[in-house]
């Protein structure tokens, strides 16, 4: 796997839109592994006063599809399914989705990711099946450095 594939996808993802909704920041040390952070402020709240569930899911699936993606250097890769569970509630603060490739590279790839917070604390898990697409990543402005 090629580090300028890993940088692509970093800045693939730093210019998603719906980052702008989410701020947040993926590194991709490796093929394989995936980092996002996310700071949780009041304004990602639920009516009971925690970070809503859109956020868990939000910091898992992207750090378990950009772990599997970094595995795929050709086409994008699309989520088919996500298991999540959430373990603790969240109030504010820094978290940290770990994403990790389990297995293939074919055409279904599996990654599972931890979400923490900056202590370590595990608040949700989840794993993910993702296939590849007939998008190919070098059509994508993000992706092919673009605007």
């Amino acid at each position: 796997m090629h580090a300028e594939h890993l940088r692509r996808l970093e800045r693939l993802y730093a210019e998603a839109p719906v980052n702008r909704l989410y701020p947040s920041t993926l590194a991709l040390p490796e093929p394989g592994r995936a980092e996002i952070r996310f700071t949780v402020t009041p304004a990602h709240h639920h009516a009971a006063g925690a970070a809503h569930g859109t956020i868990y899911f939000k910091m898992l699936d992207d750090a378990a599809f950009y772990a599997a993606n970094s595995r795929v250097e050709d086409t994008f890769v699309l989520t088919t399914q996500f298991n999540l569970f959430l373990t603790r509630p969240v109030v504010a603060g820094e978290l940290v989705a770990h994403g990790n490739w389990v297995s293939g590279t074919r055409r279904v790839l599996i990654a599972e990711a931890r979400l923490v917070t900056a202590s370590g604390e595990e608040i949700a898990r989840g794993q993910g099946t993702f296939m590849r697409s007939r998008i190919p990543l070098a059509s994508l402005p993000g992706y092919a450095g673009r605007p």
